[in-house]
């Protein structure tokens, strides 16, 4: 059960990042270009819905997807910084 109290924990923490990313780019104050707001919002709602997904039926390899998008994330946000 430590680790379902520990996947269910980070889980939970991703929601709440992508849900702030969502938040940001769907707002009408965003800078970022239109079709740039798109795609990050296209993806916040694919990787919302992989982790219900994962929640409901907690497979390793359902993972992998969610651990790519957010390291390719986070690669980008370190380059752009």
């Amino acid at each position: 059960r430590p680790f379902q109290t520990a996947l269910d924990q980070a889980l939970l923490f991703n929601r709440k990042l992508w849900t702030i990313f969502l938040t940001s780019v769907t707002n009408n104050d965003n800078p970022l270009p239109a079709e740039i707001r798109q795609n990050v919002a296209n993806l916040g709602v694919f990787v919302l819905n992989q982790t219900l997904t994962v929640m409901g039926n907690p497979k390793p390899e359902r993972l992998s997807s969610l651990i790519n998008i957010n390291r390719e994330l986070a690669a980008g946000l370190r380059n752009s910084a």
